[in-house]
């Protein structure tokens, strides 16, 4: 029985040092993606928490919070220069997000992670 509890015990340890290892490789690297929305002027239109022309990071993930399709609906948004909404009721097309290298989904996936973890 005490071989078996080990093994229990060593097979448990080993997952949940997969699971930590699993969380760090998807980490957000909020350094990064905060140069890259600077690089990028997002802040000219959002603030983290309070809203400016654009929406509060805060509040869109608020919006989106427990929505299974937020993190493609966001790339897609921060993409593809689709239609904003501004307050005051005009639309402009939202500008596309650039990284170096070029088109590069980590470094979106990194941003849109790191909004919706605000």
């Amino acid at each position: 029985m005490k071989h078996l509890n080990r093994h229990f015990a060593a097979v448990a340890f080993s997952a949940v040092g997969l699971l930590f290892a699993a969380s760090a490789a998807h980490a957000v690297d909020a350094d990064a993606a905060k140069a890259l929305a600077k690089q990028n002027n997002c802040f000219k239109c959002h603030a983290i928490d309070k809203d400016k022309d654009g929406p509060s990071y805060h509040s869109v993930a608020e919006k989106y919070k427990g929505k299974a399709d937020a993190e493609n609906r966001l790339i897609e948004h921060i993409t593809t220069g689709e239609k904003a909404k501004f307050p005051d009721g005009h639309e402009e097309e939202h500008k596309i997000v650039k990284t170096s290298p070029p088109k590069d989904m980590a470094q979106i996936k990194n941003l849109v992670q790191w909004i919706l973890a605000q």
